[in-house]
């Protein structure tokens, strides 16, 4: 696993908790930022395994 795999894994798991955050306290500010951390761990996980795949 390479390093951009694990942020990508942690950008994930950090998102989904401030998504969770932002609906239990209803604040559409923290749940949006929240979904767009996700989806940048999952870019950034997805460039992790183009590069482990060229290696």
């Amino acid at each position: 696993m390479n390093k951009d795999k694990l942020k990508g894994d942690l950008d994930q798991v950090k998102g989904e908790a401030k998504e969770q955050w932002g609906k239990l306290t209803d604040d559409k500010s923290t749940e949006t930022e929240g979904k767009w951390d996700k989806a940048k761990g999952k870019l950034r996980e997805g460039v992790g395994e183009v590069k482990d795949k060229l290696d």
